[in-house]
């Protein structure tokens, strides 16, 4: 595979260990470049060779990459997706056309939006691949996109997309639980209740996907409510942790009884233990409940736009989508292909409805945070 990797010691590191988010660019990311545990299909076997064939008894339904049109060309991608999450995809994608070559440049996607617009018309990024929704809208917003094909579109719902960019997988936020300590039934299914709740809690409030979940909270119920809230929760004695793995291993080994995370770290902890006492449970229709997504878009200086939302389509395949589901535990977002573990489907999810782009917006969430005591 042909590649321009741009790649600091920093996030080489992280291929390698679970480490701390930080505020700004690489807290926008909201997901470690760290599959604890394995690659995600539970045995250890390289995820290439099992693109396609799921785990056992699992078939991919969606559209093949066998139906799609071929990729011929050269492509060079700018993703704000870690190497360590979709490498293996992005090869196995450019290893099926011999004509096709794959330039890709990993970062943070707010570097990577910066490095477009500074570089102007002269970037050599075709493609735009995001870690979340708010880095695809800012873009947008500086006139660096163009639109995507109905045809690339319409494998997606309306709320994962728009015009000029289309969501490729999923999270959802999530409340683990230890089972040993707390039943479903013991968690309120509203996130403003939260503070009262009678239980060791834990967060990871430096983490890029905490603070969008903040900020969710701040769009939907205002400052003033979310101050009162993280207020409550600072002084319930919540557990702080470097990231959401760490804060889903806690529960698991014991160390608290419930936490704020993204869905997919429990999924990740039931990989390597899968007899730990941890389960999930999801609030109802707010920011608790919240739902992002990882995207793709076509650079406004693609030097072949079909070219580059071809790719994009390929990123909706079948294989693609099981490939999600099974390596980093993300929601596929078509319909056909189902998300691994006891998870709800997107469909019985209660998601509130907010404008995914404006979660980027995080300099006013921190400054909340760290008025109401959060030490960040």
């Amino acid at each position: 595979m042909t590649q321009r990797r741009f790649i600091n010691d920093a996030q080489s590191r992280r291929r390698f260990l679970v480490t701390a988010g930080a505020v700004g660019a690489t807290g926008l990311a909201g997901c470690s470049n760290v599959l604890p545990g394995g690659n995600g299909n539970g045995n250890g076997d390289s995820p290439v060779g099992q693109i396609g064939s799921g785990r056992e008894g699992r078939s991919p339904g969606g559209v093949s990459m066998e139906e799609m049109p071929d990729l011929e060309g050269e492509l060079t991608v700018y993703s704000g997706r870690g190497e360590f999450l979709v490498g293996a995809l992005v090869e196995y994608i450019e290893d099926l056309y011999d004509d096709f070559t794959l330039n890709v440049r990993y970062g943070g996607s707010t570097d990577l939006v910066n490095q477009i617009i500074n570089e102007g018309e002269g970037t050599p990024a075709d493609v735009f691949y995001s870690v979340n929704a708010g880095s695809l809208g800012a873009l947008v917003d500086e006139g660096r996109t163009q639109s995507l094909p109905d045809e690339v579109l319409e494998f997606v719902r309306e709320e994962f997309r728009t015009d000029d960019w289309v969501g490729t997988s999923g999270r959802a936020r999530s409340i683990p639980f230890n089972t040993n300590e707390l039943s479903e039934g013991d968690l309120p299914s509203d996130i403003m209740e939260y503070p009262d709740v009678d239980a060791d809690l834990g967060w990871a409030p430096s983490y890029g996907s905490c603070q969008a979940f903040v900020t969710a909270m701040r769009l939907i119920e205002g400052e003033d409510a979310t101050r009162e809230w993280l207020e409550g929760i600072v002084d319930s004695g919540i557990a702080s942790y470097p990231d959401e793995f760490a804060a889903c291993q806690a529960i698991a080994d014991g160390e608290i009884d419930a936490a704020f995370t993204n869905h997919y770290y429990i999924q990740r902890v039931l990989d390597g233990s899968p007899d730990a006492p941890i389960a999930t449970t999801f609030t109802e229709g707010d920011a608790g409940a919240m739902f992002n997504v990882a995207g793709a878009t076509v650079v406004d200086a693609a030097s072949d736009a079909d070219l580059a939302a071809n790719f994009i389509r390929h990123l909706l395949s079948g294989e693609a989508q099981d490939y999600f589901a099974r390596t980093t535990f993300e929601y596929p977002l078509i319909p056909d292909v189902e998300p691994i573990g006891d998870l709800p489907t997107i469909d019985e999810l209660d998601v509130p409805d907010i404008d995914l782009t404006k979660l980027s917006d995080l300099e006013p969430t921190i400054d909340l945070m760290r008025e109401a005591g959060v030490d960040i």
